[in-house]
C-alpha cells in the first residue's frame, strides 16, 4: 500500500504534518531526546506478546459475541510479526518509543478482558447488556487504534512488510470502531417480549425456551455455571442488585423451571453440596460428582456414551425428551442405564476413609411406580375419550388434557407418545365453540415441545388452527395466534403458515382484538416476519395499517414491538414505499423528541434502515425537524441509540448535499 493511500485513510483532524516530523526529523530528535535501554521496551514487548498467547489459550466465546470477539482476536495475533521484530531491536529506544509500547500493553489487557468476559462470563449478562457489551469493544479498538498510531516505526526499524501489514489492521480498526453493530433482531425481539411481559403465558414460555437454546443453556450443567457466573458478576458489583442485575436474575430463574431445575436464591453461596459447609477443606474428587448436578453420586450409572451420571439426574433428563449425553452431546444408541459398581465401592471407601456422609435421597410421591403407572393410564384414556361418539365426553376429556399439557413438560411428551395430538387436531373442525377453544390451547401447550412442533405440524393442524383464529370466540382466536407463533419457531413451520394464509387473520386480530389478542397477534407476525416471503404477504395482507395505529397510540404500549415489525418490513422493497410515507416519518420524529428511551431507539433504528437506500427519507425527516433531536440522542440515548443517531447524521450530512 502506497503512502499516499494510506494517509487517504487517516481519521479527520488527524495532523499529516506530525507524521512527517515523525519521518524527516526523527534522527534529530533521538539525539537530543532521552534515550532508554532496549531492554526496558523488549521486555514490554514480550509481556505484549505473553497476553496474545494467553488469549489464543481461551478457546470458544459466548455466542451473542462471537464475531466480535474472533474479530478482535484475529486482529491481535497481526501484531505478532511486529512484535518479534521489536524483540530483535537492539538499538536505543527514545521516550516516546517505549510510551507507545506501554499504551499497546494497556490496551491489549483491555481486550483480554473483554474476551475473558465473553468467554466465561454471565451468558445471560452479555445479551440483557448487550449495549454496554458492544460500547466496551468500540473503546478497545479505539485504544488499539491510537496506540498503533503514536508507535514510531522507523525508530524500531520495521521492516516493509510489517509496517504494511500494521498500517493495514490501523485501517480495518478503523473501520471496526466505525460500524454500526447489526444486532440478533430476533433475540432482541425475545428479550423484549421476556422482560416486559407481566403474564405467563405458555407462549412466552415458547420463547424462553428459544432464548435457552440461543445462549446454550439448556442442561443443569450449564445453568449452574451460569448460576456461579452471575454471582460472581454481583460480587463484583458490590452486591448491588439493579434494575438490569435482577433482570438477569429473574431470567435465569426461566431458565431452570424449564428444564425442571428447583430455583434459588442466586445470591446464596457458592453452589455445593450442602454436606460440605460442615467442612469446607474437603475435597470431594471431580469423578465422584455427578456431571449434571455437581453432586457426589450415591446411585452411579453409565449410559450409552460412556459417560457415569446420577441415576436421578439422568432418568430425569432422559424423561424430559432427551436423546443425547448431557456432557458429550452425541446421541445415545440406547436408554438403558447400567449401574457403576466400581465406581459406587470407590465413593464408599473414600467416604468412610474421610468421615464423610452421603446425602440421603429423597424419592417423591411421583416417582412411586404405582402412581406414575397410574397417571399413565389416565392420560391415554383422555386420548381414547377424545374420540368418542358422545360430544360431552369429549369435551371433558380435551379441557383435562389442555390443564394437563400445561402443568409440565412430562405430560406434554406423555399426551404426545399416547397418539394426543391427531385426535385434538380433529377436534378443531367441531363446531362446538367449547371444545375448539380448548383444542387450539391444549395444541398450544404441547407445541411447547419441541419435538411436538413438528408433530402437530405434520398432523394438518396448522390450517385448522388458522380457521379457528378466523372465526373461533375471542380467547380461541388470541390462543391461536399464540400456538402460531409458538410453532413458528420452526423455520420450516414459518413457510407453512405463511403459505396457508394464516397471516391475514393475524393481521385482522392485530386491527381488531383485544389488548391481549393483538399482543399475541403482534408477536406471531414479527416471528412470522423474518421469513423474507412472509414479509410481503403481511404487506399486501395491509399490515402497516394497524402498525401505525399502534405506534400512535402509545396507551396500548405496544409502540416497541410495532417498531420491531417496521424494522423487519423496512428490508423489504415493499416495505419501505408502504411505509415510508411522510406521515410515518412524522411519526417517527416526534417518538425521536418525546418518547421512552427505548421507544427514541426502535424508531433512531426505523429511520436509518429506511435512510439507508433512499435519502428521500432523510430529507423528509429533516423537514420535521430530526436534526436537533438526533444530536440530542447522540448524547444521552441509549448506547445502541447513540450509534444509530450517528449514523443518521452521516447519513443526512451526505443527503443535504446531494
Amino acid at each position: 500500500m502506497s503512502k499516499t493511500q494510506l494517509e487517504s485513510t487517516s481519521f479527520p483532524g488527524e495532523d499529516c504534518k506530525q507524521q512527517m516530523v515523525m519521518d524527516g526529523e526523527r534522527d534529530q530528535e533521538s539525539t537530543e531526546s532521552n534515550e532508554s535501554s532496549p531492554r526496558e521496551e523488549i521486555d514490554i514487548a514480550q509481556e505484549i506478546l505473553s497476553v496474545i498467547e494467553s488469549v489464543a489459550r481461551l478457546g470458544d466465546y459466548r455466542r451473542s459475541h462471537k464475531k466480535e470477539c474472533y474479530g478482535l482476536v484475529r486482529r491481535m495475533k497481526l501484531l505478532l510479526p511486529f512484535l518479534e521484530e521489536i524483540k530483535d531491536f537492539d538499538g536505543p529506544i527514545s521516550d516516546v518509543g517505549i510510551a507507545s509500547l506501554s499504551s499497546l500493553k494497556k490496551a491489549l489487557v483491555l481486550a483480554k478482558k473483554l474476551l475473558t468476559t465473553c468467554n466465561e462470563g454471565s451468558k445471560i449478562y452479555l445479551v440483557v447488556e448487550s449495549e454496554a457489551v458492544m460500547m466496551r469493544f468500540h473503546n478497545v479498538l479505539e485504544k488499539l487504534w491510537k496506540a498503533l498510531e503514536a508507535v514510531p516505526f522507523d525508530e524500531f526499524e520495521i521492516s516493509d512488510e510489517v509496517k504494511e501489514q500494521v498500517e493495514l489492521m490501523k485501517v480495518q480498526l478503523r473501520r471496526a470502531k466505525r460500524r454500526t453493530d447489526t444486532q440478533d433482531i430476533e433475540l432482541a425481539m425475545d428479550m423484549m417480549v421476556v422482560l416486559t411481559k407481566k403474564n405467563d403465558r405458555n407462549a412466552d414460555r415458547a420463547i424462553i425456551e428459544r432464548l435457552a437454546k440461543k445462549l446454550e443453556l439448556l442442561s443443569v450443567e450449564d445453568l449452574e455455571i451460569e448460576t456461579v457466573a452471575t454471582r460472581s458478576l454481583v460480587k463484583e458489583r458490590g452486591n448491588q442488585v439493579t434494575e438490569s442485575t435482577q433482570q438477569m436474575i429473574d431470567l435465569l430463574n426461566k431458565f431452570k423451571q424449564i428444564v425442571g431445575m428447583e430455583v434459588t436464591d442466586v445470591l446464596d453461596d457458592p453452589v455445593v453440596p450442602k454436606m460440605l459447609k460442615k467442612s469446607p477443606s474437603l475435597i470431594i474428587p471431580h469423578e465422584f460428582l455427578c456431571p449434571i448436578t455437581l453432586e457426589i453420586m450415591t446411585d452411579p450409572v453409565i449410559v450409552a456414551s460412556g459417560q457415569t451420571y446420577e441415576r436421578e439426574s439422568i432418568q430425569k433428563w432422559i424423561d424430559s425428551n432427551h436423546r443425547t449425553c448431557p456432557k458429550t452431546r452425541e446421541t445415545l444408541a440406547h436408554l438403558s442405564l447400567a449401574p457403576n459398581y466400581a465406581l459406587k465401592n470407590l465413593i464408599l471407601q473414600w467416604c468412610e476413609n474421610n468421615n464423610f456422609e452421603l446425602p440421603k435421597k429423597h424419592v417423591p410421591a411421583s416417582s412411586d411406580p404405582e402412581t406414575s403407572s397410574e397417571h399413565q393410564e389416565k392420560v391415554s384414556s383422555l386420548v381414547k375419550d377424545l374420540s368418542s361418539s358422545q360430544l360431552e365426553v369429549q369435551r371433558r376429556a380435551v379441557k383435562k388434557i389442555r390443564m394437563l399439557s400445561k402443568e409440565n413438560p412430562e405430560n406434554r411428551i406423555l399426551i404426545a407418545n399416547n397418539g394426543g395430538i391427531p385426535p385434538i387436531v380433529q377436534l378443531l373442525s367441531y363446531p362446538d365453540s367449547k371444545i375448539l377453544e380448548h383444542a387450539v390451547t391444549a395444541l398450544l401447550n404441547l407445541s411447547i415441545d419441541e419435538n411436538n412442533k413438528s408433530l402437530i405440524t405434520k398432523g394438518g393442524a396448522v390450517p385448522a388452527i388458522i380457521g379457528v383464529l378466523n372465526s373461533g370466540t375471542t380467547e380461541a382466536r388470541e390462543n391461536s395466534a399464540a400456538a402460531l407463533f409458538s410453532l413458528s419457531m420452526l423455520d420450516e413451520n414459518k413457510v407453512t403458515i405463511g403459505l396457508s394464509d394464516g397471516i391475514p387473520p393475524l393481521v385482522d386480530l392485530l386491527q381488531n382484538g383485544t389488548v391481549r389478542g393483538k399482543k399475541d397477534a403482534a408477536t406471531a407476525l414479527f416471528n412470522l416476519s423474518l421469513n423474507h416471503s412472509n414479509k410481503g404477504r403481511a404487506i399486501d395482507a395491509g399490515i402497516v395499517t394497524p402498525l401505525l395505529h399502534l405506534v400512535k397510540d402509545r396507551n396500548l404500549g405496544m409502540v416497541d414491538e410495532a417498531l420491531s415489525i417496521f424494522l423487519l418490513l423496512a428490508s423489504h422493497p415493499e416495505g419501505r414505499n408502504e411505509i415510508g410515507q411522510l406521515s410515518f416519518i412524522e411519526t417517527l420524529v416526534e417518538l425521536m423528541k418525546d418518547g421512552t428511551p427505548k421507544n427514541k431507539e426502535c424508531a433512531t433504528s426505523v429511520l436509518l434502515e429506511l435512510g439507508s437506500t433512499n435519502s428521500s427519507f432523510m430529507l423528509a425527516a429533516l423537514q420535521f425537524g430530526v436534526y436537533e433531536n438526533l444530536v440530542e440522542i447522540s448524547k444521552s440515548g441509549t448506547n445502541r441509540a447513540q450509534r444509530k443517531a450517528n449514523s443518521l447524521l452521516q447519513l443526512m450530512s451526505k443527503a443535504e448535499h446531494i
